[in-house]
């Protein structure tokens, strides 16, 4: 049997980016993964992660072969250990949400003084918040305009493409609130179901101040979604930063979801998610 290895990619190498094919036919572990680092922009249309054990690095992790690994070392320009290399290879922990891996992962040891660095520590985040169209999707609270509209911001909101499915990933409640979980998603199995809204630029800073992006509460993300005509869209959307074991919803929260998914989503996810939380269905119906 041939023998594997895993690598964490971060840059070009991504889903649908320009060296993604380099990956092709190899496993991919972990959609939403992350190691220990700082991200940089090289200036070259290329990042580069410098270690430092404080910051997080967010990628993919996948299973490849021994040739595909060779190739990796060519386009990151890695001749081996003590040599000359552009890229060191090295291994790192990395985290997914379905646990912990040891893989590989091509680091830089010194960067130009003049790199920018990349807050997110998110290449396909970056790259994104710069394109002249922004698709973003929902799929707890956000989907519901009562909070838009008290904010003044809803006519950030009023292109809405329709209903997204996320598959691959659940619904969790892995934020811990003060009055109860908040909406996550899980990278596993299933399918969330969310909205699809096209916005412009001017929504995202409210986006990133409701997330709570700044303290590491929910983190901006990049996730391939399906709309009901088939066609594959690139969003962003935001995923809990350090997921809690899951915490049921305070009644007034689990309301907005419901009613910002009324009348756009299947009969057989409101159902499944009305009947997670019976009793405060019921609270919130009485009122």
């Amino acid at each position: 049997m041939e023998q594997k290895y895993l690598v964490f990619v971060y840059g070009t190498l991504r889903a649908n980016e320009r060296n993604h094919e380099l990956l092709r036919g190899s496993t991919c572990i972990a959609q939403q993964a992350w190691t220990a680092g700082i991200m940089f922009d090289t200036g070259k249309n290329y990042p580069a992660l410098i270690r430092n054990s404080e910051g997080r690095v967010y990628g993919e992790l996948y299973e490849i072969t021994w040739q595909q690994l060779a190739n990796l070392d060519n386009l990151e320009g890695y001749n081996g250990e003590g040599q000359n290399n552009l890229y060191d290879r090295a291994i790192q922990k990395i985290y997914t949400d379905h646990g912990d891996y040891e893989a590989y992962v091509y680091i830089m040891d010194t960067i130009d003084p003049d790199s920018n660095e990349i807050s997110s520590g998110d290449w396909k985040v970056y790259r994104y918040l710069n394109e002249e169209t922004l698709y973003y999707y929902a799929y707890g609270s956000c989907m519901d305009d009562a909070r838009f509209k008290i904010a003044n911001v809803s006519h950030y909101f009023q292109n809405l493409i329709g209903r997204g499915m996320l598959e691959g990933y659940s619904l969790g409640f892995t934020y811990k609130a003060h009055d109860g979980g908040r909406a996550d998603i899980v990278e596993g199995q299933g399918v969330v179901e969310g909205k699809v809204y096209q916005v412009p630029s001017e929504a995202i800073p409210y986006l990133y101040a409701r997330e709570g992006v700044k303290t590491s509460c929910y983190r901006p993300a990049i996730v391939e979604i399906k709309m009901e005509n088939e066609r594959v869209i690139e969003a962003l959307t935001f995923i809990v930063v350090n997921k809690q074991s899951e915490l049921p919803p305070p009644a007034h929260y689990l309301e907005e979801i419901i009613r910002g998914g009324t009348g756009l989503f299947s009969d057989e996810y409101m159902e499944n998610l009305k009947g997670r939380f019976p009793e405060i269905i019921e609270e919130f119906s009485k009122q």
